[in-house]
């Protein structure tokens, strides 16, 4: 779900679809029509609009970034004020008004030092009302949009998501990285309304042994429940 603060992402997309049909315009003409997708006069008013928006969001870690809904009037993320080495995902509705819309902080490394092994992401989770609480991997090829291995804990039997009010509770997935990986996304997730918090994340190399907790699916898209 794009909000206003993906703006200059959307102009930019829009202008390469405009230019793979033949249509040339520029990035300013861009923006200005992505302003006017979200009912505001010009680029101006609603750049001032994204500044003051951003002001107001929490700090992240280094490397790290938002996802998912982006939209800050329905989740707030990032460093938990009351302790910074926390990460923190709250809803800011009500679960009526938010439905099945995800909030997730992520970060990217290259898949250099993984590939052709196994790769572990491990993670503590609390939760106040979750909905849906969860810690999240994808590896993925060269080609945008596309992905090669990706488990959000969501199919899983037993150690899955998890929902409502919960103390610490840990949780771990174990990804193969092909040979065709190029880079690793990680990070955690909340999906409709509560207030989640995580520490403890740690990334690592899985021995040989290690059983992956991803069910097989063909490489595809991203889709519905998978992170761009």
């Amino acid at each position: 779900m794009h909000t206003f603060l993906d703006s200059k992402t959307m102009a930019k997309a829009l202008r390469t679809a405009l230019a793979e049909r033949q249509i040339d315009i520029t990035h300013s003409d861009s923006l200005e029509l992505v302003a006017r997708q979200f009912g505001f006069d010009d680029w101006n008013i609603l750049a001032a609009h994204i500044e003051r928006a951003q002001a107001d969001l929490p700090p992240l870690p280094r490397g790290w970034h938002r996802t998912g809904s982006t939209n800050p009037t329905l989740h707030r993320m990032g460093c938990d004020p009351d302790d910074p080495k926390l990460l923190r995902i709250e809803s800011l509705v009500d679960a009526d008004r938010i439905g099945g819309v995800f909030g997730s902080l992520a970060e990217t490394i290259l898949a250099d030092d993984y590939r052709g092994g196994k790769i572990r992401l491990s993670a503590e989770l609390k939760g106040e009302a979750c909905h849906t609480a969860a810690i999240w991997m994808r590896v993925d090829p060269e080609e945008r949009g596309k992905w090669l291995r990706f488990d959000n804990l969501i199919d899983r039997a037993g150690a899955g998501p998890l929902t409502g009010t919960f103390d610490w509770t840990s949780r771990s997935i174990v990804l193969d990285v092909p040979g065709a990986a190029a880079t690793i996304h990680y990070g955690v997730l909340l999906v409709g309304a509560g207030t989640l918090r995580v520490r403890d994340i740690h990334l690592e190399h899985a021995g040989p042994d290690a059983e992956r907790t991803d069910y097989p699916r063909r490489p595809t898209g991203f889709g519905e429940g998978v992170p761009a």
